[in-house]
């Protein structure tokens, strides 16, 4: 064999391992790829919702979770917030302030392994977290299911979705929620093969047809990391009622605060899938 031919066979040979090491890497830590938290925030909730207070929470596996009741004065119902896959609920403060003033009381909590919350992130153990808000809110706060949305942004639209799968919600709200994470492990990594290796899935687009309450989507044809394309896959897929609500700005720039004619939209939607949901009880 030549010198050159050799070389060859070795360097085909570095690429290979190289290549194999890198999908190895993405199969085992993957979780770090989706998942950011932030530390615990000595935020005081208080100072943007009267009233608010820390509450915790227990899973069903076990996790003690931190979380914040915002309430509202008289409130129409309550609202589990699923926050994003970065920071923690002292970050969605605006959000959910801007929820209470629609008036409704709001559940901010964090995922196990973020903020104040115990134990390490994990699909299902984001989906038990949300179990866990939504339960609270029935036995602690005595809202009845009738009377209790979900809202998630961009992860937490995921997060949301499942939990309206596995507890009776009046409304769905999922904001800057792509389709699946696969769909968006290979677009970002097309040259791995992602669908593959996904340990993680978060399938949205297979979740959303099942859903019986009515689904509000909200993203913005400016979104640089969930394209507004796959806002568009998904409502092709939601049963009626059904609405996408068009924003403005970037993935972090304010979601439906970014407008007051956002603002009032979503408040609307609550308001008739909250009647909606009254009929039907």
């Amino acid at each position: 064999m030549s010198a050159s031919v050799r070389l060859l066979v070795i360097s085909l040979a570095t690429l290979v391992v190289a290549y194999g090491g890198l999908c190895l890497a993405l199969y085992f830590f993957q979780a770090r790829l989706v998942y950011f938290p932030g530390p615990a925030s000595s935020e005081d909730p208080a100072r943007w919702v009267p009233g608010a207070r820390t509450v915790e929470l227990d899973t069903s596996d076990g996790v003690r979770l931190s979380a914040w009741l915002l309430p509202a004065p008289e409130p129409r119902g309550a609202l589990v917030f699923c926050h994003g896959n970065a920071g923690t609920i002292a970050d969605r403060l605006p959000s959910g302030a801007a929820l209470v003033e629609m008036g409704w009381t709001v559940l901010l909590f964090d995922y196990r392994g973020y903020g104040a919350s115990a134990g390490e992130p994990s699909e299902e153990g984001t989906y038990r977290d949300a179990e866990a808000a939504y339960d609270w809110l029935v036995r602690e706060a005595g809202f009845e299911p009738s009377r209790i949305a979900v809202y998630g942004e961009s992860l937490g639209g995921g997060v949301a979705i499942e939990l309206a799968l596995r507890r009776p919600v009046a409304a769905v709200i999922a904001e800057a929620t792509f389709t699946s994470l696969p769909d968006m492990g290979a677009a970002l990594y097309p040259f791995l093969p992602v669908r593959t290796l996904a340990r993680l899935s978060y399938d949205n687009h297979a979740k959303l047809p099942r859903l019986a309450a009515p689904v509000l989507l909200v993203h913005s044809p400016a979104d640089e990391i969930v394209p507004f394309a796959h806002a568009e896959r998904n409502l092709q897929v939601v049963r009626e009622p059904r609405r996408l609500l068009r924003t403005g700005g970037h993935h972090n720039d304010g979601g439906f605060l970014f407008r007051p004619e956002c603002r009032a939209e979503v408040s609307g939607f609550l308001e008739q899938a909250l009647a909606s949901a009254r009929r039907d009880v």
